[in-house]
């Protein structure tokens, strides 16, 4: 897996994880769907944690369990999509081709997986942006965490701008 590769060249070897196949039978049972096999290949990799200290990751056993959030997640964004349709332009799970959480941001952004073809290594991601809407990234997983990080800037103490640290820290 090419993409898991290059993710563990930028954000380091992680430590020896202990997760099974099988951690991911509830989550893919609920989604009534197989997910991305970079995606859980990276989280069976580095478990939940924050990539680049601003991107938010949740595997199914880890401190925050994936399942929990994604509940929670589709449900009130279900809920604020009834009440502002024109602000939610995809449905979300359990309607069919309804987004599927996988993690936010700190800037306030979700994360979804929307499920736009049979082959769930062909999704694409979408992001809710914090009120300004949806963007769309036609690529894998491991290919959006990249760009993400390549666009991600930080200021230093000095007030400089500078890029984001590739990095990963377990929670």
């Amino acid at each position: 897996m090419a993409g898991l590769e290059a993710l563990k060249q930028l954000l380091g070897i992680p430590l020896p994880r202990r997760w099974s196949p099988d951690d991911w039978t509830e989550v893919e049972d609920h989604v009534g769907s197989g997910l991305p096999s970079d995606f859980k290949a990276f989280l069976d990799t580095y478990g939940t944690g924050v990539i680049a200290e601003e991107l938010v990751v949740f595997h199914p056993h880890g401190s925050s369990p994936l399942l929990e959030r994604m509940r929670r997640i589709h449900e009130s964004f279900a809920n604020s999509r009834e009440r502002r349709p024109d602000d939610f332009p995809h449905p979300f799970h359990p309607e069919p081709g309804g987004l599927i959480s996988w993690g936010y941001d700190y800037g306030g952004d979700e994360h979804f997986f929307l499920p736009c073809n049979p082959d769930p290594d062909r999704w694409k991601i979408v992001t809710m942006a914090h009120e300004e809407g949806c963007e769309t990234f036609d690529g894998s997983f491991t290919e959006f965490i990249v760009a993400f990080m390549e666009r991600l800037e930080f200021m230093d103490e000095d007030g400089s701008v500078g890029p984001a640290v590739p990095s990963f820290e377990s929670c």
